[in-house]
């Protein structure tokens, strides 16, 4: 069977599947509706690294102000849990209607997770951004605290903490450990760094590695990255097929286990089969 694939138009992502997560500077919120709408499955307001220390007030003013705004819903990059900023962001947000959940930038400590999940109340969930040695080290401990909700790689601080370069050789340690760290702490996968500049091509080379590593999102620096990581990260035409008629077929003998390449392939195939459903790539009705 080659069934045909409908595509639909952008569509509300659960963000423990949320593929394009994009960053978007809080000192411009003229630009907080548009991006808002653009295909990014979850956007972030950031008042972390965008934003100069003398501007964090206002601009955390400006988030609070748009997250009131009646449908108006986003993410939040907050300031490091050592940072005189932290505090008076967690204060902020607690009441924020919109705030779907925060980035915690520079973690290092499953505690920074815990105490930031604490103060926030109502179980706001924290995207924790490992950007460091020391956090990298202790990924799995903050994957395992109280709060924690996905993982992400801040590589751009990472490889400016370790003198690393942006080579996939030399990320494939610090990406493969939060994709173990992530899995034995029970989380979804991890979020990859972003990938600076406007090519494309490069993009697209860029969110395979993303794939192939087995990290599930990717940060987005500009809204036009998003539809193309998204399309990298979901399944493809072929794996949809592949998994339809691997499970149509193992349906149709009864759902026996015939040998021991079957449970793990029975497993991709629904893995798979819920990805596309969830990213509206499906089989045609016959």
């Amino acid at each position: 069977m080659n069934a045909p694939l409908s595509t639909p138009g952008p569509r509300e992502i659960a963000p423990e599947l949320a593929r394009s997560w994009l960053l978007v500077a809080a000192t411009r919120p003229e630009t907080f509706d548009e991006n808002a709408r653009s295909h990014a499955d979850a956007v972030v307001l950031d008042v972390e690294d965008a934003v100069d220390a003398s501007h964090k007030d206002s601009a955390r003013d400006d988030v609070v102000q748009w997250l009131h705004g009646e449908g108006n819903r986003a993410w939040v990059r907050i300031n490091d849990a050592t940072s005189e900023h932290w505090a008076a962001d967690l204060e902020a947000l607690r009441a924020a209607p919109g705030l779907q959940g925060v980035m915690l930038a520079k973690t290092e400590f499953g505690t920074q997770v815990t105490d930031t999940y604490n103060r926030l109340g109502a179980r706001v969930p924290v995207v924790a951004l490992v950007e460091s040695a020391v956090g990298i080290e202790n990924a799995t401990e903050i994957a395992r605290a109280q709060g924690a909700f996905r993982l992400a790689f801040g590589s751009g601080d990472f490889r400016r903490d370790t003198g690393m370069s942006a080579d996939r050789e030399a990320m494939a340690y610090p990406r493969a450990r939060l994709v173990i760290s992530s899995r034995a702490g029970g989380l979804p996968g991890p979020i990859d760094g972003p990938t600076v500049g406007s090519s494309h091509p490069i993009l697209r080379e860029q969110s395979a590695i993303t794939v192939s590593m087995g990290m599930t999102g990717k940060l987005c620096l500009q809204a036009d990255q998003t539809p193309v990581v998204n399309e990298v990260i979901s399944p493809t035409r072929t794996d949809v097929e592949w998994a339809y008629e691997f499970l149509e077929d193992f349906e149709a003998r009864g759902c026996i286990v015939r040998d021991g390449s079957d449970l793990p392939r029975l497993g991709r195939a629904r893995k798979i089969m819920q990805l596309a459903e969830a990213f509206g790539v499906l089989p045609v009705a016959r």
